[in-house]
């Protein structure tokens, strides 16, 4: 990847991520890894008293009360923010983004895409009209090895695919963490804050988008399984899924929460006529690649047999590990690129990847139709 850019970094607001919150002081360091980016505003939390204390903290000039304060105050201002960064729990997506999209300011909106598929339409219709983009951030397309693996499979490296397996699963709710005082956990679980989807909607969605990005296909119906293990939890919190994609492929993918012993297991497995592909997400930096009837063969991240689709998100030596921050950056990268090419009136440069409202709208539609199916005892619903 290359330095930071020649240009002056793009004005940054964000929504949401107030001091202490996880997902906020992600997005803070991978807009500023690359000095793509300036935090200049924010609306931070829930209350307009946590919103100041945490922009003093945070050192953020521009405070407001409420995020539609925001967005009227900065859509004002000649210096007002070109970008905004949404980081709040699910049912708090589509207002913020709606309000900055139709003022014009682009949008780095947290994933799943809304709590509800009738938000995420109606966040649709307003982005479709907008003169500003969405960006999503399903960061762990922003990998370099999954950029390899991405382009390997469209290059024909590992010929038709026929088989796609894709798991993230996690350990953390085992118990029943959102009676203990986890704030994650307790928006996690709640229907009214994260949606239909518990696991399914938090960690599913991921898996799905990677298997969607990396293998190029489209699903075409799936059948779920959902469980909620732990007692009184209102949302799953384990779900096996199976996928048939268009033109005969077949897919199954794993999202558990509480599965003891792992951490943030997220792996994926093609595997094609002529070859197969794996990768996990704890040990980011390298992609297997096995040609039928070949000893299986490891591909680094800068290393022999990585093409440029990696080397243009990579940022250091090989041998030096990249992982999730940077993969999250890169995102933030690659929107930065996207944007100011849309202030030239360009088309992104080419090369540049990011997740779009498509995805979002691909997400909402797994969790609704994962939702549907294991309702009806886990039977074919159609995509």
């Amino acid at each position: 990847m290359s330095g930071p850019s020649a240009n002056a970094p793009l004005r940054l607001g964000m929504v949401g991520g107030g001091s202490g919150a996880f997902i906020g002081a992600v997005h803070r360091i991978a807009a500023r890894l690359d000095g793509e980016f300036t935090l200049i505003a924010g609306a931070l939390s829930s209350t307009p008293e946590k919103s100041r204390a945490s922009g003093e903290a945070l050192g953020i000039p521009r405070v407001y009360d409420d995020y539609l304060a925001m967005a009227k105050g900065e859509a004002r201002r000649k210096d007002g923010i070109e970008a905004v960064a949404i980081v709040t729990p699910n049912h708090m997506h589509a207002g913020p983004a709606i309000e900055f999209l139709k003022r014009g300011i682009h949008v780095i909106c947290d994933k799943p895409l809304t709590a509800t598929m009738a938000e995420a339409k109606k966040l649709a219709k307003v982005a479709e009209q907008a003169k500003a983009l969405f960006v999503l951030t399903h960061n762990y397309t922003g990998y370099p090895m999954i950029r390899q693996a991405r382009a390997m499979v469209a290059a024909g490296e590992i010929g038709r695919v026929r088989l796609v397996q894709v798991e993230y699963v996690q350990d953390w709710l085992t118990e029943a963490a959102e009676k203990s005082g986890s704030k994650q956990a307790e928006w996690r679980t709640d229907p009214e804050r994260s949606g239909a989807g518990g696991a399914t909607g938090d960690i599913g969605t991921h898996a799905y988008n990677l298997a969607c990005f990396v293998s190029g296909l489209t699903p075409e119906a799936l059948a779920a399984d959902l469980q909620t293990f732990v007692p009184g939890r209102a949302l799953d919190d384990n779900a096996h899924v199976l996928l048939r994609f268009e033109g005969g492929a077949r897919g199954m993918l794993w999202a558990s929460q509480v599965a003891p012993g792992n951490e943030n297991g997220l792996r994926l497995r093609v595997y094609g006529d002529k070859g197969g592909l794996e990768w996990a997400q704890e040990d980011p930096n390298y992609l297997w690649f096995t040609p039928f009837g070949e000893p299986r063969r490891r591909i680094t991240r800068n290393g022999a047999g990585a093409g440029p689709e990696a080397g243009r998100v990579s940022r250091i030596p090989p041998g030096h590990p990249e992982g999730y921050l940077e993969g999250f950056a890169n995102i933030y990268a690659e929107a930065a690129r996207a944007i100011r090419a849309h202030q030239k009136g360009k088309a992104a440069p080419e090369g540049v990847i990011f997740p779009t409202l498509a995805d979002g709208l691909a997400g909402m539609r797994f969790v609704e139709a994962c939702v549907q199916s294991s309702r009806r005892n886990a039977g074919w619903v159609t995509l």
